[in-house]
């Protein structure tokens, strides 16, 4: 079974320390959620249940008194039962007041009840007793909350409008706070109101607790992060390794490695430094052995050249001594024709020597925008006697084989013509002198896509009897060629200016004749 990577067990670390975190963080959620709505149930019975017992209460007391509005026996009650209820306030509430902006003297409804004493002087928003007897200060607290007063009215409100008794929470800093409401029986509009505090969760130790789970997953962390720092610690110290292992191209010599500091890695280094002790020797001895292995080559290369030189020019300079001779012996009709005569060789040898200086120094290209179906027709139009001679149909093809590439017709393309002329003189004459008699020789230009951006490239095809794979890269080479009377320098030539443009020239595969191709990559003028 393949074993995981360093790197993703790290991954798969540092995951499972986040899992176990956010799993304790739901479990600290749950038990403050699960708390926070048993102390927000009880705290709604504790209050529903004070409110129906102060309204019970003031219902069997104001029987014994007909004033139905009582601010005395209101606080009475309030007093003598929320003292039983603690941390519970509460009060009576006139909704007729309320909604008369404190006219208390004005009937809000029907009531088999005559009224036939005035309700005492409410306070603000129609209350008209309040009493909290179990506040934590000095003695009965009898200001009404003003914080707490617009939920206060709203749960008020709510039992009056659905005749009900209902309760209301609000969430707060400390905690929850809940109030609930209910009607006073055999007393239209009189409200008994209870408030009470839901406190924080987890009960007087929930901070404490949430405090102590916290520092828990604090210290998960803590830990997570230092085993996760030494862990990239050894992932740094054996990337390092695995670099300097690495084959490097662009370094001239293998680097040596530095102890990283671990005993076990640093084994490793001490190996890998011999290694690399051994390799830069064998290496010296390498270019040693190269040099001369080099400098043979180079003998034989110049060997094989004045070999190929003495060759080429032989012939001519044969031809010129016995038309020499001759030309001594004759009249002078006769010593005219041999001086031309001879005057054609010294020719052919310039031709030679030219072409040889030509090979021997760097192709120099000056670049410019130049228009390729012009350019292209001018160089083309100048073999077209040439070819016509041997019955031969010089034709020219500008297409683009891709989308998103202009045609050549429709753009220019930064080249040197003169040397691209010459080049493709070269690939033209060669595939004239090749083809049969009544063929086809085509130049076609096109443009590519190419890895690094566009390339333009020249192809120039005919019917002669093509180049075996074996030849087509040796037929490049210098006085290499396939006819008796040819140079074997007008290929090399196109291949020099081919490379001088960043491009190649190359054989193509092709089923019949030959398929010569310049590829230069294709650069234009912003």
């Amino acid at each position: 079974m393949k074993r995981l990577s360093f790197a993703t067990q790290l991954v798969l670390l540092w995951a499972l320390v986040a899992v176990v975190c956010m799993v304790l963080a739901g479990v600290i959620w749950l038990l403050i959620q699960s708390d926070q709505s048993r102390q927000v149930s009880m705290a709604s019975q504790e209050s529903a249940s004070a409110c129906e017992h102060v309204a019970s209460r003031y219902s069997l007391s104001r029987q014994l008194n007909p004033d139905p509005f009582n601010a005395d026996l209101m606080h009475a009650v309030l007093d003598a039962v929320l003292v039983q209820a603690p941390a519970v306030e509460g009060g009576f509430w006139d909704s007729r007041a309320a909604t008369t902006s404190g006219s208390p003297s004005e009937t809000a409804g029907s009531s088999d009840h005559s009224r036939s004493t005035s309700a005492p002087a409410s306070k603000p928003n129609g209350f008209l007793a309040y009493s909290f007897p179990t506040y934590q200060g000095s003695g009965i607290k009898r200001d009404i909350p003003e914080a707490e007063t617009p939920l206060i009215l709203r749960a008020l409100r709510r039992s009056a409008t659905t005749h009900a008794s209902v309760s209301d929470s609000v969430r707060a800093e400390q905690g929850v706070t809940v109030v609930s409401a209910c009607a006073v029986g055999g007393a239209v509009n009189l409200y008994v109101w209870t408030l009470t505090r839901a406190h924080a969760p987890l009960g007087p130790y929930g901070q404490v607790l949430v405090s102590s789970l916290a520092v828990v997953l604090g210290g998960i962390l803590l830990v997570a992060v230092v085993l996760g720092l030494a862990l990239r610690r050894w992932k740094n110290n054996l990337s390092k390794l695995e670099l300097g292992l690495s084959p490097q191209p662009d370094v001239g010599s293998p680097v040596r490695l530095r102890a990283v500091g671990e005993p076990d890695l640093d084994k490793i280094v001490d190996a890998f430094n011999a290694y690399v002790a051994r390799a830069e020797s064998l290496q010296q001895r390498a270019v040693a052995l190269s040099d001369q292995l080099m400098q043979a080559e180079r003998f034989s290369s110049l060997g094989r050249l004045a070999a190929q030189v003495a060759h080429e020019i032989r012939n001519p300079l044969g031809a010129v001594r016995r038309k020499a001779e001759n030309a001594l012996l004759g009249n002078g009709s006769r010593q005219r024709e041999t001086l031309a005569s001879i005057l054609v060789q010294v020719e052919r040898i310039e031709t030679q020597v030219s072409s040889l200086l030509a090979l021997t120094q760097p192709v120099t290209v000056t670049k410019k925008a130049t228009n390729l179906a012009e350019w292209l027709a001018k160089t083309v139009n100048a073999h077209e006697e040439q070819a016509a001679l041997k019955g031969i149909n010089l034709n020219v093809d500008v297409e683009a084989l891709q989308p998103n590439i202009p045609k050549p017709a429709n753009c220019s393309a930064v080249i040197d013509p003169a040397q691209m002329a010459r080049a493709l003189d070269n690939l033209i004459l060669n595939a004239i002198r090749h083809a049969p008699p009544d063929s086809e020789v085509l130049v076609r230009a096109s443009g590519i896509a190419a890895p690094g951006g566009k390339s333009l490239r020249l192809v120039v095809i005919d019917n002669g009897p093509g180049v075996p794979a074996i030849d087509r890269e040796r037929i490049f080479e210098p006085f290499v060629t396939g006819r008796p009377d040819g140079s074997g320098l007008g290929l090399a030539v196109a291949r020099e200016v081919a490379t001088a443009h960043g491009g190649r020239a190359y054989v193509a595969d092709t089923e019949h004749g030959a398929c010569f191709v310049i590829d230069i990559p294709w650069h234009t003028y912003s």
